[in-house]
């Protein structure tokens, strides 16, 4: 096997010397969502915008995340919005003893939208309303979204898949607090859904009702775990690819058990009921962040055009990469995440490469759908040096595109690669990227078209021990060209303007702040991530924008100065100190030219910045999936 790594390393780069210093073929791409220099990328009310997926129709599908909650009136009536607003004070964190309150949003939008072209509009799930709406029921109490929802995918027939959590239920409380009310709780977690013509339909997973069997010690019981499942794309005969849950781990079980002896207790002055208790081990731990209630995961195929008498899509499983032992503790995962329209399945699995059982790992693996609709499971081979990999996607010719991580000089770093499941025998191929050699950026590619281009994110700089900014990139395999993104921008899209002198230069933004005073800052823009391309070359993720940072008093609240607006945080010159935040981004080919104009103060900032706020969407939809064992 690392014959074949090596050789396929060394052909793209024979490849890549012939077309090096040759990036300005590649397309030039303007950023067609900017508006006044400002990226209208989220959905009112909220902080953050991702772009999902796009389709050849020209729509995209999107998350918001982050409910913005700092809206304020104040004397004069005017209104204080702050984008960059949620303080740690106001951070949502999930308990049975309060409320849920929803933190992710689903929107659309497209080329052609009624409210505007690339405008986010919301778009409800399980009866979601507009994060920017407030409502109040009858006895004047402020309503508030409870479901998390999540688009990731959507075909040519618009049909758009993704997940949602549970509804908030409530218990009577019975204990010895005097102000607690009720206990909060949801029948799931997470549930994989799909929309067909303005239909929902769950995308239920083969597990999510825990029996305990009689026995000469304890009663049988029945418990509504509510298992998991989430959809992450969506082909053109609507058949959804996912993951989902399939049985409890038996640690799981033995925890389980220990709920229904515990509500059963008499003797408990505070008993937690089953359903309560399930719930607490739920929620990710306050402290380490682990779930105590795990499950074995495979991956689903869903026919939506093939229901069942109960009006759920016919679901089929598809095969782990090996086949546990009967005593066997350890949660295995499998996940689909990309499918083309053969129905053919790009994904992951827990695998025994070359069959060595000492050699358990979490591999790139494709299932090919034969005549009868059957599916069967394909290992990814992988270097013994390689410790992980992942697929994401797959095309209709099967060429798969995914990452690996292995050490490169003595750093844990991912690479992106491509792979013929056609031709699985000439390996993976790890294409060049800023570099004639193999570099240690770490990359990932996340989708691929049928014309061999391929989007994701590398790494922008070399630096070894502190975190790298990522940028948004376009692989042609045709031309075997790799280009950032940035760099194929018109000069508009990247926050410059003309002057009069014909020149170009940093777009001024002025805000007057608490004080009185106008303040004023540069417009930045980068993009950091491309998650789709449509068959056109349309591009969609996220970008960076510049964005004024604000003060916050010892109690986390925002500090709003006389005149009724926000103080901004200065530095030591007075000037207002910046971000960046999280915008959707939307780029199609223009016959423009790519931007030549930079600035070393603006390469500055933003290697400052980096990316760490932007790493949860990277595991997305990979959500809660580290190979856990028995505890």
């Amino acid at each position: 096997m690392k014959l074949k790594f090596d050789k396929a390393l060394s052909l793209v780069a024979i490849g890549v010397l012939s077309v090096i210093g040759s990036a300005q073929a590649a397309s030039v791409y303007e950023i067609v969502n900017i508006e006044d220099y400002d990226l209208n990328g989220t959905l009112d009310g909220t902080r953050n915008g991702y772009a999902m997926a796009i389709n050849d129709e020209n729509e995209l599908v999107g998350i918001s995340k982050g409910k913005n909650k700092l809206t304020t009136d104040d004397v004069d009536d005017s209104v204080i919005d702050v984008e960059d607003g949620i303080s740690e004070a106001e951070t949502i964190t999930y308990s049975v003893y309060s409320e849920i309150e929803a933190n992710n949003f689903t929107f659309i939008a497209s080329e052609n939208a009624s409210v505007g072209s690339w405008v986010p509009e919301f778009y409800s799930i399980a009866d979601t309303f507009d994060p920017a709406n407030e409502d109040y029921d009858d006895d004047d109490e402020l309503i508030v979204n409870d479901v998390d929802t999540y688009f990731y995918g959507i075909n040519n027939n618009g049909v758009k898949v993704g997940a949602y959590t549970g509804e908030e239920l409530t218990l009577d409380y019975e204990g010895t607090s005097t102000t607690q009310e009720y206990f909060y709780y949801r029948e799931f977690e997470l549930r994989g859904i799909a929309i067909k013509n303005g239909v929902e339909y769950p995308l239920l997973p083969s597990f999510t009702t825990y029996e305990r069997d009689q026995t000469s010690d304890v009663d049988a019981a029945t418990v509504e775990v509510g298992g998991w499942s989430l959809a992450s794309r969506v082909n053109s005969d609507n058949l959804v690819v996912g993951y989902g849950s399939t049985e409890l781990s038996s640690a799981s079980e033995d925890r389980i058990d220990n709920c229904i002896e515990e509500a059963e207790d008499t003797d408990d002055d505070n008993p937690i009921p089953t359903d309560i208790c399930v719930q607490i081990l739920q929620y990710p731990d306050e402290d380490s962040g682990t779930r105590y209630i795990q499950y074995q995961t495979r991956g689903f195929v869903w026919e939506l055009d093939n229901l069942d008498e109960d009006g759920l899509a016919e679901r089929t499983e598809l095969e782990l990469g090996l086949t546990p032992d009967d005593d066997d503790t350890l949660i295995y995962t499998a996940q689909g995440l990309g499918i083309n329209s053969n129905g053919d399945v790009a994904g992951r699995s827990h695998v025994y490469r070359n069959g060595d059982e000492d050699d358990l790992y979490f591999d790139a693996a494709y299932w090919t759908r034969d005549e009868n609709g059957d599916y069967e499971y394909n290992w990814v081979e992988m270097e013994d040096e390689v410790y992980y990999s992942i697929a994401y996607d797959i095309n209709d010719s099967g060429i798969l595109v995914g990452s690996y991580t292995k050490y490169i000089d003595g750093y844990l770093r991912s690479k992106f690669f491509t792979f013929d499941t056609n031709n699985p025998e000439e390996g993976i191929t790890t294409p060049n990227d800023f570099q004639t050699s193999l570099s240690d950026l770490s990359s990932k590619g996340k989708d691929i078209n049928n014309q061999g281009q391929v989007v994701g994110y590398i790494e922008s700089t070399y630096d070894k021990d502190t975190p790298r900014p990522k940028v948004g990139f376009l692989y042609d395999m045709n031309t075997e060209e790799f280009v950032d993104l940035n760099e194929q921008l018109t000069c508009e899209s990247k926050g410059f303007l003309r002057n009069t002198d014909g020149d170009w230069e940093r777009n001024t933004v002025s805000v007057q702040d608490g004080t009185g005073e106008i303040l004023t800052y540069e417009s930045d823009i980068s993009v950091v991530e491309a998650n789709s391309i449509n068959e056109d070359g349309t591009i969609v993720g996220t970008a960076f924008i510049l964005k004024p940072e604000y003060q916050y008093d010892t109690s986390g609240e925002l500090i709003v100065g006389e005149n009724g607006l926000a103080l901004f945080e200065l530095d030591g010159n007075g000037d207002p100190v910046t971000s960046y935040l999280p915008r959707m981004v939307v780029l199609t080919p223009t016959g423009g030219e790519a931007c030549s104009s930079t600035d070393a103060e603006d390469d500055d900032a933003y290697e400052r910045q980096g990316a760490a706020s932007f790493g949860w969407l990277f595991a997305l939809p990979l959500l809660w999936l580290r190979r856990r064992v028995k505890k």
